[in-house]
Formats: C-alpha cells, structure tokens, sequence
C-alpha cells in the first residue's frame, strides 16, 4: 500500500448541499447525547467542547460531526491541533488542518507545537503523553466542558486484541472507554469523551467523501514495527476477511465485548474502592492492610485494592506479574519457606509482610523517595 503525504484540503463548500449520509447521522447522535451530559452535569463550564483534529479521516469526520451538531443544536465546539512535530510535514499539516476546522466554524481553534520525548516506554506512549497534556492545558485555557477524540470500533477492535495479547485482564479487554477524566500535574482533571466509538473507519472516510474533504495519511501508519500498525494493517484484516477468516462481525464482536468488559471493569472498580477504604491505613509515606483481612477478599478484589494502594504514591498500574507475587507475599505456600518481601515496584514502591508476635500479620506498601 502506497501511502499519501498531501496535506488534507477541502471543503469547498459549506455546508454540503447533500443529505447526511448514516454515519453523519450516527455520529450526531452520539456526539449530542454526551455533549447534554456534560453541560447537564457541569454547569459551571461556559466554554466549548473541544475537538482532537490530527488532519486524518477519522478527526476530520469527528470535527465534521462536530459542526454540524453545532450547526443543528446551537451546541458550540472548538478544535485543538497539535503538531507533534515527528515528520517533515506535519507542520504543513498541521496548519492545513487548522484551517479547515476555521472553514467548518469550529471556535476557538487552538493550534500548539509539541515536544515527543521517548523515555523509554516508546515514541507511540511518549506522543500520547504530550498530546493528553497538551488537551488539558487547552481545555483549561478557554474553560472547555471536556475534549472528544475520533477512535473508531476499528481502534477499539485493535486495543481489545492488544489487550488480549497482554492478557491484563477485564480492564484490557474493555478496550478504550467512551469516557473517562484525564490527569495532568499542576491543573483539574479534564472530561475526554470518545463519541464515534461504534462507527468504522470505513463511516469516517465516507463522512469525509460528503463533506469533500481529502484527509492526511501519516506514513507512520504503515510502519509495522509497531504492533498496533501489524494488528491493523494485517491481523485485522486477516480476521475480517468472509473467506480466510471469521469475516466483517469481528469488529462487532470485539466492541460489544469491550463495552461488556468494560461494565464488568467498572463494577469490580467501585468494589475494590470500598474495600480499600474500609481496610486501608494511610501514612504519610506507607500504607498497611491487616494480612487476614485482605485474605478474606476475592482474588479479583484483592488485586485492584493492591494496585490502588500502589497508585496512591502516583506510581504506575502493576504488572500482572508484580500483582501475582503480591499474591504470593499475602498467602505464602503453606509448609514451604516463602520470601516476607520486599516486593520492588515502579515508582519506588516497595510491599512485604510485618511480622507481629508470631504471625506475619500486615501488608506494607511504602514509598521511598529516589534518594532514599
């Protein structure tokens, strides 16, 4: 596959004189519907509901959706365009993109440079890190009700294959979700709302062809030392195929059990938290649980009361693996000489077993700082 490196032009008319086409109407929907809940649930915001536009298909069509919603409802939405700055032409890009969001009247449209820095996790997470605190920075600048992004059922249908492949659990399994608050140092956490969820890139190409808009393909889509890029450009489509594989229900199939996943994740979240309210005791750099008390928790419960006690410190979600040895520090072999710890985590966390009198009786989780 060839890729295309024009910049994104178009529309040269606007509104389109054509009727909407399904997957403008299915996007509206779904874009109004979260835009009433955010106003109905924060009426202290005046500003608007910015759009994530990168100058491919899929932000394209959400900003598309966006104006038209705006258009239609009176609801109004903005843009932030990001130039991250990692090819020759994403600033030619990035430009072009902003201009076309001015065209379609999305206001404010709030363009920013940025600074990808790989620490060692990948220049994939780096570039999501800079571009989840770039949406924060710009959602707190006008005062916006949140930030909506344009993943499709078809990158929900990869991250639940990615997930699988980890094998991390419900929470993995459950995909991208349609919401959630993000977090950024020094500002309050922001609404990020994903509302095309259930539409295929398939719908946003065809959203962009009504609007009459030609669409960025970043050749870094096409790089297969990437894993997401091969579960998109070959696993998925190997999947997917009516003949060699399980055919076009695959997508359907992976978002329904995301959304199911997610329900379940969810559940078992509000559930952990009360327990690890009710069991926790909180110092100032150590939290302690009573050993007998977290045995009596189910395995699915006692893991995340474990990873919650590990983010209190502002560290990262355990392994699978790290939690496993939690596990075994919490109901060592019985007759067998087990290790009481410590158990080294990200983020300088460290967990053991206290013995008091003649039983291990506590869990400790203790945060030390780097000079320590």
């Amino acid at each position: 596959m060839t890729t295309q490196l024009q910049v994104p032009q178009g529309p040269r008319i606007w509104p389109p004189t054509q009727a909407w086409p399904p997957a403008v109407h299915a996007g509206i929907n779904q874009l109004k519907a979260m835009a009433h809940q955010w106003r109905n649930a924060d009426d202290d915001s005046t500003g608007p509901i910015l759009v994530a536009v990168s100058g491919g298909a899929d932000s394209l069509a959400l900003a598309v959706i966006a104006a038209e919603t705006q258009r239609t409802t009176g609801i109004t939405f903005g843009a932030i365009v990001l130039d991250h700055q990692l090819q020759h032409v994403t600033a030619k890009v990035a430009r072009r993109t902003a201009e076309i969001c001015g065209m379609l009247r999305l206001e404010p449209v709030l363009t920013e440079r940025l600074s990808v820095t790989d620490h060692g996790d990948g220049l994939e997470a780096a570039a999501r890190e800079a571009r989840y605190a770039a949406f924060v920075r710009c959602a707190h600048e006008v005062d916006a009700a949140g930030v909506v992004t344009a993943h499709t059922a078809n990158d929900q249908a990869e991250q639940v294959l990615l997930g699988i492949a980890r094998g991390s659990g419900a929470r993995s399994i459950a995909g991208i979700r349609k919401q959630r608050h993000h977090n950024s140092a020094g500002y309050q956490p922001i609404r990020i709302g994903r509302p095309i969820l259930e539409l295929t890139r398939q719908g946003t190409e065809a959203i962009c062809t009504w609007a009459g808009l030609r669409y960025f393909q970043d050749p870094m889509n096409f790089d297969d030392d990437v894993a997401r890029i091969r579960v998109r450009n070959h696993l998925l489509p190997t999947l997917t195929d009516p003949s060699s594989g399980l055919g076009p229900g695959v997508f359907s199939g992976l978002t329904t059990t995301a959304a199911l996943a997610a329900e379940d994740a969810d559940l078992l979240d509000e559930l952990a938290e009360e327990s690890y309210r009710a069991l926790a005791d909180e110092e100032t750099h150590q939290i302690s649980f009573s050993l007998a008390q977290l045995r009596a928790l189910k395995p699915a419960i006692l893991r995340r009361v474990v990873a919650r006690a590990v983010r209190q410190f502002d560290a990262p979600q355990p392994t699978s693996e790290r939690l496993r040895a939690v596990q075994e520090l919490i109901f060592p072999p019985v007759g067998v000489a087990s290790s009481a710890g410590p158990i080294q985590l990200e983020g300088h966390v460290s967990l053991f077993r206290k013995k008091a009198t003649n039983e291990y009786a506590k869990l400790l989780v203790i945060c030390s700082p780097p000079s320590e």
